[in-house]
């Protein structure tokens, strides 16, 4: 009889090997699925226009410092304690605006072109926050679209 439970009990055992084949295949096509995709996620290109029905960015109740470009080309600045823009030439602007960054890094930049303001004009002053003012960030503003077409 005891050579008949030592029979059963080799019969009986289990094997403690796990089918790794299921799981290589669902690898396979998640690392398929990865490759298609991942080059469609880089394909943007973030452009801020003068009119976008969009809402207001949330910032962190700081008062932003926001440049001026007049169709003619003239600089104004209006920062916080000053209601009405203040006329000023690019060398008044850069140490404004340099002032306001050393004080609070953080400070939003902003550039406010005319409509009818060349992009030269408007690119012209952004490159010169960046390069002399040391602003490391500018963005442009602009205003809700209307339901009236531009004219």
């Amino acid at each position: 009889m005891a050579s008949v439970s030592k029979r059963r009990s080799r019969k009986r055992r289990l094997q403690s090997d796990i089918n790794v084949v299921p799981y290589i295949d669902v690898m396979l096509v998640l690392l398929i699925i990865f490759m298609v995709t991942a080059p469609l996620l880089n394909v943007g290109v973030d452009v801020n226009l003068p009119q976008a029905d969009a809402h207001a960015i949330e910032q962190a109740r700081k008062q932003p410092v926001v440049v001026q470009v007049g169709k003619d080309g003239a600089l104004a600045l209006t920062y916080e304690g000053v209601s009405r823009p203040q006329r000023v030439d690019a060398a008044q602007l850069v140490a404004k605006v340099k002032a306001f960054v050393q004080a609070d890094p953080n400070v939003p930049v902003y550039v406010a072109g005319d409509r009818e303001v060349s992009y030269q004009s408007v690119f012209a002053v952004l490159s010169l926050l960046q390069r002399e003012a040391g602003v490391p960030r500018a963005g442009l503003m602009g205003t809700p679209e209307s339901s009236d077409p531009p004219k």
